[in-house]
């Protein structure tokens, strides 16, 4: 292994070394003025159990994290295996995020994508800021849980499966 990095200012070395943890991927949305909006995290933890609270990381550049901070409640689907495009779709910079999408409105404005091993019903319990991110801390109100069905794993800057 090579040495130590002491000062780790290069993005794109730090890009990858955070890649060398694998993660899940999660899509948080709900609906503006009745149309979907959406994105992908892959900076999603469980934080306590009482309350109950998860967070993610959002970069303090998202145009999508604005429209979402002040809805009501937000959809958090913890994307699985195969969900590969529904991923990039709802990570996309451009056009209709959720075109391909197949997904459903909770009666409180929350957004799910069909398919997904979990769902959470979230509202923002607070936020907090983390260098060139905002750390979202979301309360959980409801859930329904698939845990048999494999989840879409993110690590070295592409999506691997779990060993069976």
């Amino acid at each position: 292994m090579s040495p130590l990095v002491t000062t780790p200012t290069d993005p794109g070395v730090l890009r990858q070394a955070f890649g060398c943890f694998p993660s899940g991927v999660t899509a948080l949305c709900a609906l503006d003025s009745g149309t979907p909006v959406g994105m992908a995290a892959s900076t999603f933890t469980p934080v306590s159990l009482q309350p109950p609270l998860v967070s993610v990381c959002v970069q303090d550049t998202s145009s999508t994290w604005p429209k979402l901070r002040g809805q009501g409640r937000l959809g958090l689907s913890v994307l699985a295996e195969g969900q590969d495009l529904v991923c990039r779709s709802l990570a996309a910079k451009n056009g209709d995020r959720f075109a391909d999408v197949d997904w459903q409105a909770g009666e409180d404005g929350s957004v799910y994508v069909h398919g997904a091993n979990l769902w959470l019903d979230c509202s923002v319990h607070s936020e907090l800021p983390g260098g060139d991110h905002t750390i979202v801390l979301l309360e959980i109100h409801g859930l329904k849980a698939e845990p048999d069905r494999a989840p879409l794993v993110f690590h070295g800057s592409r999506f691997r499966r779990l060993a069976g």
